[in-house]
């Protein structure tokens, strides 16, 4: 038969397991507004059952249940949306990268307004046409040297200006491998500390929230994949080990690993390559390298998404199909814009005559020979020498009064056919066809980057609303949990009370007949 405190001992379990349950309900409670806390869960078993299978076991009808115990705390996660939330989550940082770079650039290039390069120069050719009018007035010619120079000062601005966000976004590169290498340090960590805490038999929830938390942020710069490691055979069957990470390619294919059981790897830009290189002139990237015990080179075409593929897309990298990049690619069409603009506008100029009768100079718009040659944007000026007198307005040498001839053709320098031109000019349509496709194409991309940018913004939230409505706490649901587990305790308490009473009959009471 059983023990006489056996209703005690069943009893006291199930108190102390109502208690543990409202102790994880009060945890819940406490973070219920914790960034990235999972809810806990008590998972109730039964305890071993009496008399357990044996030769000696007592003579009973049956088995008889010995109480509750609490076989483990988990938290509440489904790993799908996890996966879910991070692939949007990459998605949404390319995109929302790249809006930004390309928004930079529309604030920049100005486009339609009135201070753009096409409204500078269109008063550029305006005051041709007056010119054209009174090619022997001096304000007029005065008003074309300042709307000269105006269209050179433009060039400019646009070209430093440019090269200024380049730079900004080589800087903001380098800030995003530094952040990327300390997330993965601390995920390192925190797979340590796991590690330890495992073979014990402990689940460390906490841990495992801060690691998803920080998984979640990696997943913003680059697309990975996440897999649970093995775990001690002496851990609990729910502990979820280490984790390894991999960047995947665009075919889901791995490219390497980022953390292992056996640490992790710092991602660092290819020898001698991206802001931080010697050569500041080469703004290019080819590649990156995972350093640890020895290096892994992989080139930009591996990542697939992620706001660290937008950066590098808007700096500049180098391909299978040679350089490109949203920044480096407008510089090139400036430049070839500012170079084209000069030559056609000096071949013009050189074809008539000024107020003196000599043939124009070939040289009313220069470049200076100061840094990289092929930055005509940022070198192209006003030839000082030029005076108002020595604009070729005329088309004839016989300096006849009012012959504006060749004021026209200049000011219709924007029409002129470029099918002849060299390699490093535009070589077709005109230099307003050309630039007004620069900046159709600009809008288009800026266009498609805010809308994708949105898209994938509400799949994020809306992947990110069912994971909540999986993993976050709901107070409603706590306070159920708190007075069901309250009651529970109560009972367990008021058995003890019960069994007392009996054994007080049993103790005090028998045995007393007769007397």
């Amino acid at each position: 038969m059983t023990s006489t405190f056996f209703g005690l001992e069943t009893a006291k379990r199930g108190m102390n397991t109502q208690q543990s349950a409202l102790y994880v309900t009060g945890q819940n409670i406490s973070n219920a507004n914790t960034d990235g806390y999972s809810r806990q869960t008590v998972n109730i078993t039964h305890t071993e059952p009496y008399p357990p299978v044996g030769m000696n076991r007592p003579q009973l009808p049956g088995q008889m249940g010995t109480g509750s115990k609490i076989a483990d705390i988990s938290r509440v996660r489904d790993a799908f949306l996890d996966q879910q939330y991070r692939g949007q989550n990459n998605q949404l940082g390319y995109w929302s990268t790249k809006a930004d770079a390309l928004s930079q650039m529309e604030q920049i290039m100005n486009e339609p307004s009135d201070d753009g390069l096409s409204a500078t120069m269109g008063q550029l050719s305006q005051a041709l046409q007056d010119l054209s009018v009174h090619p022997e007035d001096e304000g007029a010619r005065s008003v074309v040297l300042n709307r000269a120079q105006a269209v050179a000062e433009t060039f400019h601005y646009l070209s430093n200006s440019l090269s200024e966000i380049q730079d900004n976004l080589g800087n903001k590169l380098q800030v995003s491998l530094k952040d990327i290498n300390s997330i993965l340090k601390q995920i390192n960590d925190l797979n340590n500390q796991i590690a330890k805490v495992e073979p014990n038999g402990y689940v460390p929830n906490d841990l495992y929230d801060d690691r998803d938390r920080l998984v979640d942020q990696l997943s913003t710069y680059v697309n990975i994949k996440v897999t649970r490691g093995p775990t001690s055979p002496s851990a609990s069957p729910i502990a979820e080990g280490p984790y390894k990470i991999e960047i995947l390619d665009a075919s889901n294919k791995s490219v390497g690993t980022l953390v292992d059981s056996d640490g992790y790897y710092q991602l660092g830009f290819k020898s001698g390559e991206g802001p931080e290189s010697d050569n500041p002139t080469e703004k290019m990237i080819s590649g990156f390298t995972l350093e640890k015990q020895g290096n892994i080179d992989f080139d930009v075409a591996s990542f697939s998404q992620g706001s660290l593929k937008g950066l590098v897309e808007s700096y500049g990298y180098v391909g299978t199909n040679g350089s490109s990049g949203i920044y480096p690619d407008m510089l090139d069409k400036l430049n070839k814009l500012a170079l084209t603009f000069a030559q056609k506008f000096n071949d013009i100029h050189s074809s008539g005559t000024d107020l003196n009768g000599n043939a124009g100079s070939n040289n009313f718009f220069i470049f200076a020979s100061s840094g990289n040659s092929a930055d005509y944007a940022k070198n192209i000026e006003l030839n000082s020498s030029i005076t108002t007198s020595m604009i070729a307005a005329s088309s004839s040498a016989t300096k006849e009064p009012g012959n504006g001839q060749n004021a026209i053709k200049l000011a219709n320098f924007q029409n002129e056919d470029l099918s002849t031109n060299g390699s490093n000019m535009i070589n077709k349509g005109t230099i307003g066809s050309f630039y007004a496709g620069v900046i159709g194409s600009l809008g288009v991309d800026a266009q498609q980057a805010n809308r994708l940018t949105a898209n994938s913004s509400n799949l994020k939230e809306s992947v990110d609303q069912n994971r909540q409505s999986v993993s976050s706490v709901s107070l409603d649901e706590e306070m159920v949990n708190m007075i069901k587990f309250q009651q529970a305790y109560n009972a367990s308490a008021r058995n003890i009370t019960i069994v007392d009473e009996m054994l007080d009959k049993i103790i005090n009471g028998l045995g007393t007949g007769g007397r």
